[in-house]
């Protein structure tokens, strides 16, 4: 159980069409920001480990998932341009996570979509923003595949590793996503941290 969730048990009612789409929706539809994309992973990949799901067919799923969804935000983002500057904040839309994903693409430039795979928010928004920015989608096929190799099959590899090796690693759970879910909200929390100090000096 994670704040009252047992994610387990969604993971399990979500199956594979959930999974796919949670995965698709957060990798680059604007409204998927807020899905727990690396914690479905590393527990479907547990799951598989335990004979719920099959390793062979899930992998591939989740990949074409995390490719897809990149690119439908970065066709997203061509498309729409600068227009995504100027959207009103809304229920699913919000403009300072825009200028989290802007904010990060400036600094690790083309990585971004490789690195932004790791850092909630900034994976939805960040092939969003190389569509505005007119990167070449060629070199974003590049980072967009990588990415998906290291993030949706590393993850799931990782969680299915470890409830096949490890003995009794359900009953770590708890404490394995809450792990996963303080490492990857720690960039985000670095980039408040900063913005603040910026603001006070």
């Amino acid at each position: 159980m994670l704040f009252g969730i047992d994610l387990p048990s969604l993971v399990q009612l979500l199956g594979y069409p959930g999974l796919f789409t949670v995965i698709f929706l957060e990798s680059g539809v604007f409204f998927g920001f807020f899905l727990p994309g690396a914690s479905l992973l590393f527990i479907s990949g547990m799951l598989a480990s335990l004979g719920v799901f099959n390793i062979f067919v899930l992998i591939p799923l989740l990949f074409a998932a995390a490719v897809l969804g990149d690119t439908v935000g970065y066709w997203f983002g061509s498309y729409l341009g600068k227009a995504i500057y100027k959207r009103p904040n809304s229920r699913f839309f919000r403009q300072e996570h825009v200028q989290l994903a802007h904010d990060f693409f400036d600094k690790y430039g083309k990585a971004a979509v490789l690195l932004a795979r790791f850092v909630p928010i900034a994976r939805t928004f960040t092939p969003i923003l190389a569509g505005v920015g007119g990167m070449g989608y060629k070199i974003f096929l590049f980072y967009n595949v990588l990415g998906a190799i290291i993030w949706a099959c590393g993850v799931t590899l990782l969680g299915y590793s470890i409830g096949r090796y490890v003995p009794n690693a359900e009953q770590y759970l708890t404490l394995i996503i809450g792990g996963i879910i303080g490492l990857t909200t720690l960039p985000i929390v670095w980039h408040w941290w900063q913005s603040q100090k910026t603001e006070i000096v």
